[in-house]
Order: structure tokens, then sequence, then C-alpha cells
């Protein structure tokens, strides 16, 4: 009885998607069949019945075909959950120079606009990938497009022929009411694999956008490697090393007032060894960001521990206890982890967190769930892109799943075998 009853619904359900898909891919062969529709109706003695519709059909294919291939990939990764890679060229930074003018990687213009405007259509046109959408465009009609027919077609000829009288006409919309029904289920799916076949981005093109990826991850690290060499040398120089240079000083006038002065030498002595237990303490500070000692000693479960019980929070931490990765990478899910528990403080308003540390056949995997209001968005400037950039570095992704009211759940997955 269960099988009986999910038919119908395969059944209902495959035929919106049909139709779906029709609709998606036949939409610009649609629009070359009305530009001719236009030609013929102008007639051969207008001079516009060839050159409108050749325009048009001209125009119509460039600008549909990216938004056609879009809602393609959106299609598929809803209904199978296969995620297409869309390998479109990103544009680059707009930069302003000093004589006032901008460059936008192909040319100096006088405003941002212009430069922006500018950049949008010369990598839009230089893309290789519109080549691979305007294939697409023809491809997909004469494959999924016409299997997803199917069954529209098979209603529409079973309502035609059994609205009409005659055993012949009705045998006819039988036979369509029974292409319709039986290939509602499976018209649809022949969409994936053309468009994986067809839509997914060439090695070359991967290849690039992973060059593309590296070189951003390889100024990311440069800049900040070079911001955190700046903050080790300013705090030295204003904090620690005044300190010091003060306690030789203080420690020089003791030893001078020793046989003189001894009580003076002693309060000298008592201040020098204050300067020396607050240069400690500075020094500590100085090296915060700097992996915690232990991480070094005990691995990235019990760091995690430590900063869960130091955590505002109620933060809850399973993990499993046979872990053990590369150093680098300890380093990276640890100062992500504490930056997703700052977040959940200082801009969720979250009181509890749970993290869970895992591993599987594909490497490891941490969820780090809080109560707070949610509504957390990844930002091209913010700081949970910074950590999709550090993450990257590793071949590892973040996924964000934060609703409006919360809770917010992040999970960060990083390929590796523990050690």
């Amino acid at each position: 009885m269960r099988l009986l009853g999910s038919w119908p619904a395969r059944v209902g359900v495959g035929f919106v998607r049909a139709c779906v898909v029709t609709v998606v891919t036949m939409l610009v062969p649609a629009v070359w069949a009305a530009a001719v529709a236009l030609g013929i109706w102008w007639g051969a003695g207008n001079p516009w019945s060839w050159v409108a519709p050749v325009v048009l059909v001209c125009g119509s294919t460039l600008v549909l075909s990216r938004p056609v291939c879009r809602m393609v990939r959106f299609l598929v990764a809803r209904w199978t959950a296969t995620v297409i890679p869309a390998g479109y060229r990103q544009a680059g930074p707009v930069t302003r120079m000093s004589t006032g003018y901008w460059w936008n990687g192909f040319s100096y213009e006088r405003t941002r606009r212009d430069a922006l405007l500018d950049q949008k259509w010369r990598v839009r046109w230089s893309d290789p990938a519109n080549w691979r959408d305007l294939r697409f465009t023809v491809i997909a009609p004469l494959t999924a497009g016409l299997v997803a027919s199917l069954p529209p077609t098979g209603v529409a000829v079973a309502i035609l022929g059994l609205g009409r009288p005659g055993p012949a006409a009705r045998v006819v919309g039988a036979l369509g009411l029974v292409v319709a029904v039986a290939g509602a289920p499976y018209a649809w799916r022949c969409v994936e694999p053309v468009a994986v076949r067809f839509l997914r981005p060439s090695p070359a093109m991967a290849l690039a956008d992973r060059v593309d990826e590296l070189t951003a991850q390889r100024a990311d690290a440069t800049v900040a490697q070079a911001a955190e060499i700046r903050r080790i040398e300013r705090d030295l120089h204003d904090g620690a090393q005044a300190r010091l240079v003060g306690l030789g000083l203080s420690l020089a006038t003791a030893e001078k007032l020793l046989e003189t002065d001894p009580d003076q030498a002693r309060t000298l002595m008592r201040e020098a060894r204050a300067g020396a237990t607050a240069s400690l303490t500075e020094l500590r500070e100085l090296v915060q960001g700097i992996n915690p000692p232990v991480l070094n000693d005990r691995g990235l479960i019990d760091a995690v521990r430590a900063l869960a019980l130091d955590s505002p929070l109620e933060a809850a931490v399973s993990a499993d206890l046979r872990l053990s990765l590369d150093p680098s990478i300890e380093s990276a899910l640890y100062f992500a982890i504490a930056e997703l528990l700052t977040n959940s403080v200082k801009h969720a308003g979250a009181t509890r967190a749970r993290i869970s540390i895992t591993q599987d056949d594909t490497g490891i995997v941490i969820d780090v769930e809080d109560d707070g209001r949610g509504g957390a968005v990844l930002r091209a400037d913010g700081g949970l892109a910074g950590l999709c950039r550090r993450l990257a570095v590793f071949d590892g992704t973040l996924e964000i799943t934060s609703p409006e009211g919360g809770p917010t759940r992040v999970r960060m997955m990083v390929p590796c075998e523990s050690l």
C-alpha cells in the first residue's frame, strides 16, 4: 500500500519538474521561433523581415544563456544535490591611483563607476564560460528539453484525443495519457547528466580558478604576516622594551645607592621587581594570537576544551579522543573555533554553545552551534569570509546555517588524515 500511495506523488512531482525543465531549456528556442514568426508576419517585402529576426535571435541568445544556465544549476542542485561549479571569472578589485584615475585591471577610468562598468563587460566577454553557456543553450533543448517535454506533451495529446469523438482519437488520447503518467517520474532526470557533462568547468578553467584562489590566499597570508610582525614590533617597542630599559636604570641606580643609602636602594629594587612582573605580564599579552602552550603540548581537543572553559559561554565539547592532526591544521582550526565563539558572544548574544569534533572517511568535521539570535551571513569583507580563506589553504570548507532567531550552526570540514 505504501508503494501504491507513493506512485501518485512521484508522478505529480515528476510532472511538475518535467514542465519546469521544459520551460527553462526551451526558453531560448521559443524566442527563436517568435523571431522567425515575426519575420514571416512582416513579409518578404519588408527589409526588417530578415534583419530583425537575426538581431533578435543573436541578442536573446547572448542575454538569456547565462540566466538559463544558472537556473539549470540551481534546479539540479535542489533536486539531486549535485552541485555544478559555475566557473565564471570573478572581477578583481578596482583601485584608485595617486593620479586620481581608477585602475580596474584592464584600463584607467576617471570615475569608479566607469571603471566597474568597463571591468564588468571586459570580464564578461573574455570569459571562456560564455562559450560553454552558449553551447549548453543549443544542446539542452535537443536533449534534456525533448525528453522532459514528453509528459506535458502526453497530457496535451490526452486532452485533445479524449475530448474528440471517434475511437481512433480516444486511443491516441489514452496512449498520450499513458506516456505522461509513465514518463513523469523519470523524464526530468536527464537534465542532471546533460548539465554535468556540458556545464561543468573545463580542466583548464578549474586550474585557472585554483591558481587565482591560491594567489588570493598567498596575498592574504602575506598581509596577515606583515600585520602580525608590525603588531609585535610596536608592542615590544612601546611596552616591554620601555619597561625593561626602566628596569635596567633602576637596578643601576640601586647598585650605586646600596652602600650610601640602603633604604632607597631597597625601594628601587622593589620597584624593579614590580616592573619585571609587569614586563612579564605584557610579554604574555603580546604573544596572544600565537599558539597557546596547551595546543602545542596536548593537541587540538584539549586546547578547545580549555578554550571552552575560559569562554563566557556555557560551552560543551564532544570530540574523538583518537584525533591527532598536523600542527598547522590544528592551529588553523583552533583559532577558527576561537573566532566563532567570540562572534557568538559579541554579535549573536548567545549563552550556550556546542562544539563537536569528529573525523570521517574524508577528513575532520567540526560543528559549532550556539543559541544566539542568528542572522549570520557570509560577507566578502567579513570575518567569516576570512575563515573561509584560511581553511581554503588546506582545501577546507565552511558552511553556515543561521536563520533569523537562531540557532546558528557552522560546519568546518578539512580533508586530512589523523597522524
